[in-house]
């Protein structure tokens, strides 16, 4: 058997414990990631913004969580708010 890396025992175990779920309506689940992926990478304009840096340390921690660059998180969050796919939670 192979060594798994803490990250794949940590999946392995997350599986055995029954957390994951089959995603329902798979192909259009697929199909709406795939257009967050192009929308996100498709960049024809440049932004500077300023924030906090506390602010920019928790995005780059969520991105590190997500595997993804932190610039594509923000990407995709500017996105998905204009697109009206982030709305706020209410309390």
């Amino acid at each position: 058997m192979t060594k798994l890396d803490p990250q794949e025992r940590e999946l392995s175990e997350s599986y055995d414990r029954g957390e994951w779920k089959p995603v329902a309506r798979l192909a259009r689940a697929r199909k709406r990631y795939q257009e967050y992926a192009k929308a996100t990478f498709k960049k024809d304009r440049r932004v500077n913004i300023r924030i906090s840096s506390r602010d920019l340390e928790a995005i780059q921690t969520r991105a590190l969580e997500e595997g993804i660059p932190y610039q594509t998180l923000i990407s995709s969050l500017l996105h998905k708010y204009v697109s009206g796919r982030l709305t706020e939670r209410k309390a």
